[in-house]
């Protein structure tokens, strides 16, 4: 099953609606415990759309906290330690719905179980006291976007964007493949690591998109 993160990523890329923003920030100590603090933002316009034509029991991203609960509890050494939602302002001068949890995790082996359970998405290499977390953000595509369509989609998703750090006992490494992606904000180096993009701009991606951080 894919994870909630995952899951909220391309369920936004592929209905070609930019009305969500995504923030993860991982936090590893040195004994491979940690915590993962994610946040989304979703627009209520998009929100009130998933529940039209009778579909309220069935809303397409997880909104409360026992959507997250059956998710974690199909994986050892992860609980919920805290959640949060509530309504904010946008720069569109409309209203979102953000929902914020932080997760614990007992073992370095919870993260990639986190964010892609079947593994093709998310893997962790471990060799010679040397780390490698692989996320796969975005396959890659034939299909190219009409240039007035990515304008658009680069206008209504202004303040919505996809953004990952991870936190390490030791200075870490973050790679971004492929390496040229101009529209993206990167940290590479220190305890600190960090990566970002508009959501508009990701849309415009055609060779896919993955993160390599190694500590």
């Amino acid at each position: 099953m894919k994870k909630i993160f995952y899951c909220l990523f391309i369920a936004s890329l592929l209905l070609m609606n930019s009305c969500l923003g995504v923030s993860a920030d991982m936090v590893m100590r040195a004994n491979g415990s940690g915590k993962i603090t994610l946040e989304y933002r979703v627009s209520q316009m998009m929100e009130s759309i998933g529940r039209l034509d009778g579909n309220e029991r069935w809303p397409a991203l997880p909104v409360g906290r026992a959507d997250f609960e059956r998710s974690i509890a199909r994986i050892p050494g992860l609980r919920l330690s805290s959640f949060k939602s509530k309504e904010a302002a946008n720069t569109s001068g409309g209203r979102d719905l953000v929902t914020k949890v932080t997760l614990e995790f007992k073992d370095t082996a919870a993260l990639p179980a986190f964010w892609d359970s079947t593994g093709s998405h998310a893997s962790l290499v471990q060799e010679g006291g040397t780390n490698m977390l692989r996320l796969v953000l975005l396959d890659p595509s034939t299909d190219a976007i009409d240039a007035d369509l990515l304008s658009l989609l680069r206008e209504i998703s202004a303040g919505y964007e996809i953004s990952l750090s991870f936190t390490a006992p030791k200075n870490a490494a973050l790679s971004v493949i492929p390496p040229s992606v101009p529209a993206a904000r990167l940290v590479s180096q220190g305890k600190k690591v960090s990566f970002a993009i508009g959501m508009g701009e990701l849309a415009g991606l055609r060779d896919g998109l993955a993160l390599e951080i190694v500590w």
